[in-house]
């Protein structure tokens, strides 16, 4: 009994040292992509400008985080992750050194483009590791638990760096802005060596001379992503869930990532508007994060029923409300559904799949979110200069209420 104690503690811990030094490089990270955005709106007041930057920092994750799945099935995932930690330092190092050289604003444009999308190539490799190291660690039992602390990490993290970045850019300028990135993936390394990782089989790279070793790793590469294509498509859960999150990420655009045209148009231009509204999601973000830590063993097909259904209707709730606290009331909850489907979703995948597919299919499911967000971007944007805003967030929160009746049906 004492020795079955001690290794449940022991995963338990190797599992919050390893959250932990994933929240300490997401924290840099978010700084960074944050200031850089600012740093384009202030300097240039062009949409096309910060879309993008926008494009930039979530589009490459898109068409990497698939093939970093593979590479997550295939070498040691600690390794992977250092090694993308380690490269995004060193891309960020490099352009907060040479500022100095750019003498126009343009260029120093042009070079912040180059670093954003090199390190959203670098992210859509370290993802899909991050994702497979967990069900790694954790228990299938305590998946989505250990998935609700995680996202809870996440939020903080991400309450917390948008008012990191405003102080610094405040006090000084963007050069110590993108150093705060280079502290903190050092710091996040250091915690991630101190983890260890239970045993697992990486096909690491063929012994033979350099060339052909290229060759047979290409070729691999491209084997083992239809391996996991073939394999998504064989099993009609993986297949229903990609599917269905594809369109929950589509349909989440209008009532998350545009509260701030609509806050904007609905209830005036004030700064302290968007700062609530961003404050108000994070904390329901928060808020879905910490539930489902604590009831996250608890946590059935009946939670994921209510929290997609509860999502569709407080998203056409927000678009038929004229009172802002009303609104701020029901982004908190918002924001809470969202985790809690999210939470779901990610630990029903990771459960689903085959240890030796675990790293394609949460690769896949990343490549699902990094497509399904830029492409609800491009559609209702243009749309919302012709339909008011309220009408987008209505439909899209009746249509997140007929998926969730379909999928209760199924």
């Amino acid at each position: 009994m004492r020795a079955k104690k001690n290794r449940c503690c022991e995963w338990k811990r190797q599992t919050i040292l390893f959250l932990i030094s994933q929240s300490v490089t997401l924290f840099g990270s978010t700084v960074v992509q944050m200031a850089v955005i600012w740093h384009a709106t202030r300097t240039t007041s062009s949409g096309r400008w910060v879309a993008v930057f926008y494009i930039c920092s979530w589009l490459p994750q898109f068409f990497v985080s698939f093939m970093g799945g593979v590479f997550a099935d295939r070498y040691d995932r600690k390794k992977l992750i250092i090694g993308a930690d380690a490269v995004t330092a060193l891309i960020t190092f490099c352009m907060a050194a040479t500022m100095g050289i750019f003498r126009r604003e343009q260029a120093l444009l042009a070079a912040l483009l180059v670093m954003s999308f090199l390190r959203s190539v670098s992210a859509g490799i370290q993802t899909p590791a991050v994702n497979a190291v967990i069900p790694q660690l954790v228990p299938g039992e305590d998946l989505i638990r250990y998935n609700g602390i995680n996202a809870a990490m996440q939020s903080t993290v991400q309450f917390a760096a948008p008012a990191a970045a405003g102080a610094v850019l405040t006090m000084g300028s963007l050069r110590p802005t993108l150093m705060i990135d280079v502290v903190t993936a050092m710091l996040g390394i250091l915690i991630l060596l101190c983890v260890k990782l239970p045993a697992s089989v990486y096909h690491g790279p063929p012994d033979s001379s350099p060339c052909s070793a290229v060759r047979e790793s290409c070729r691999l590469l491209f084997q083992e992503s239809g391996e996991g294509f073939r394999y998504v498509l064989s099993c009609k859960k993986l297949n229903r869930f990609m599917i269905f999150y594809g369109i929950f990420t589509f349909l989440c655009v209008p009532s998350g990532f545009m509260a701030g045209l609509f806050v904007n148009r609905v209830y005036g231009e004030a700064y302290w508007y968007l700062t609530a509204v961003e404050a108000a999601g994070f904390a329901g973000m928060l808020a879905g994060g910490i539930y489902m830590g604590i009831r996250g063993s608890l946590a059935g097909k009946k939670m994921l029923y209510c929290g997609l259904l509860s999502f569709g209707v407080l998203g056409a709730g927000m678009g038929m409300t004229g009172n802002f606290l009303l609104y701020l009331f029901l982004m908190i909850g918002f924001g809470v559904a969202m985790t809690v489907v999210q939470t779901q979703v990610t630990a029903a995948v990771q459960r689903m799949s085959r240890a030796d597919m675990q790293g394609r299919t949460v690769g896949l499911l990343s490549s699902m979110y990094y497509g399904a967000m830029p492409l609800g971007m491009a559609v209702f944007g243009p749309v919302a200069d012709r339909v008011p805003v309220q009408g987008i967030m209505i439909g899209a929160g009746i249509a997140v209420i007929c998926c969730g009746l379909l999928l209760i049906r199924n």
